[in-house]
């Protein structure tokens, strides 16, 4: 794992895979797809050249479906081209994993969706799953009361919009987005699309390379990124602006992009149930939150514990006044109390 701190140079296994990736530029984004140019979701691109037209980055006119298409270079014929099907297909050209786990090891699943939709709706999907799965505070500003979430949108928009700009499609791995208690992770499939490392552009101005131009362009168009072929600076401007640290992974079959949640006063529980609960009980616990009507074959099956195992965690967790059962034991309903 790299954090933003660390220098390093780009090793020569990186340089070939970045090389070979580069093969994918251009050519693929321009290539016809499978897909009929009227299978496309006309309220997606109405969306999109509302906002190009709102953020002053399309003039304001009168725009269709097909002159948008052809404008940008997103039809071949009577096909969408490969930019165009993942933009604006409605064929559910992209999948995206959605998941929230109970600690911060992918082994307790407590919620995991698979979803596929074009990119333009995938990004609204995300934002929504992630925002809907995280803490919020209020803060009280005159007389009015503001709902604030512990990541600011800036920084996920950022990250999700670079995820599906810089990624490789059709590849042997999926987006993906995996919530933890202590970290958000946000994965793009295709190796990091750059010969230049993330702190040449966090410090410096090298020049940008951009593995999908034209998927790009439409995203900085859309205002789902806010400048074009400059997004490490300013999700490392946002980060270091709101207080948030990040890192990063880069693999040959991907990149993922780490933000750590921030400590809230909220989280003394947590602090708390770590010193009290043994790993097991956690899991459960995190499950009832969720949950409270689980039965012990649905713990037992999301945690990999057998039945009996899951009854000395919930009878442990009743024990230590964290859950007190409110049904029969034939169906439970358990209230957290904590």
């Amino acid at each position: 794992m790299r954090t933003a701190d660390e220098d390093r140079e780009v090793s020569p296994e990186e340089m070939r895979a970045f090389f070979e990736a580069n093969k994918y530029r251009t050519k693929w984004e321009n290539g016809r797809s499978d897909v009929l140019s009227k299978q496309v979701d006309k309220a997606a691109i109405k969306t999109f050249w509302q906002k190009a037209v709102a953020a002053g980055r399309l003039p304001d006119g009168r725009y269709t479906s097909p002159v948008i298409l052809n404008r940008f270079g997103l039809v071949k014929g009577e096909h969408l081209t490969n930019a165009g099907n993942v933009l604006f297909g409605s064929t559910q050209p992209v999948p995206l994993k959605l998941g929230i786990f109970a600690t911060d090891e992918k082994l307790t699943i407590l919620d995991m969706k698979l979803i596929e939709d074009n990119i333009h709706n995938l990004l609204k999907k995300a934002e929504d799953y992630i925002f809907k799965n995280i803490r919020w505070r209020s803060e009280i500003t005159g007389s009015e009361r503001i709902e604030v979430p512990e990541i600011p949108p800036a920084v996920i928009r950022e990250v999700l919009a670079n995820g599906f700009a810089h990624a490789i499609y059709g590849s042997r791995t999926v987006h993906e987005i995996c919530i933890h208690p202590g970290m958000i992770t946000i994965y793009s499939p295709g190796g990091y699309a750059s010969r230049h490392s993330p702190e040449e552009y966090i410090r410096g101005n090298v020049e940008s390379e951009i593995r999908n131009a034209t998927i790009s362009k439409i995203l900085y168009l859309g205002r789902y990124i806010e400048q074009f072929g400059s997004g490490f600076k300013r999700i490392d401007s946002l980060c270091t602006d709101s207080g948030i640290r990040y890192a990063y992974e880069n693999t040959e079959n991907g990149f993922k992009f780490i933000i750590y949640r921030p400590l809230l006063q909220s989280d003394i529980l947590d602090v708390t149930l770590d010193v009290t609960l043994n790993g097991t009980e956690k899991a459960v616990y995190a499950i009832l939150k969720l949950k409270p009507d689980s039965s012990r074959e649905e713990i037992a099956n999301k945690t990999s514990k057998t039945v009996r195992t899951v009854q000395r965690a919930l009878d442990s967790l009743r024990d230590k006044d964290y859950i007190r059962r409110l049904n029969s034991k034939q169906n439970p309903v358990w209230e957290v109390l904590r």
